[in-house]
């Protein structure tokens, strides 16, 4: 999966298509991401002692992959994104559109 955790991504298909947010989690092998806003769900659960009164609660449902596009915050666009391996034998996650290596955290 090229997408990360702490990515800025947009989704570009489904209901919330256009809307963009931070990933905050990766399932890789499901091939899913959830992030943060985006394909809000409602549970409903049990009340479990007086620290958790249960009820209804909203949280974020993983999407696919392939639903979401990664963002470019410095450039205000959406792309793909490739690999690179550099002269040392690094390998660096690189922007197609912009041709700029995305730093890790």
């Amino acid at each position: 999966m090229r997408i990360k955790v702490g990515d800025t991504v947009e989704v570009i298909a489904g209901k919330d298509k256009g809307q963009r947010g931070k990933v905050l989690e990766c399932i890789p092998k499901e091939d899913r991401v959830i992030v943060e806003g985006i394909n809000k769900i409602t549970k409903h659960q049990k009340p479990a002692g007086p620290q958790n009164p249960g009820g209804r609660i909203e949280t974020e449902a993983p999407i696919h992959v392939s639903n979401v596009m990664y963002f470019d915050t410095s450039s205000n666009q959406k792309s793909r994104i490739a690999y690179k391996i550099d002269e040392n034998g690094k390998k660096s996650r690189v922007i197609k559109a912009t041709g700029a290596v995305i730093a890790d955290k």
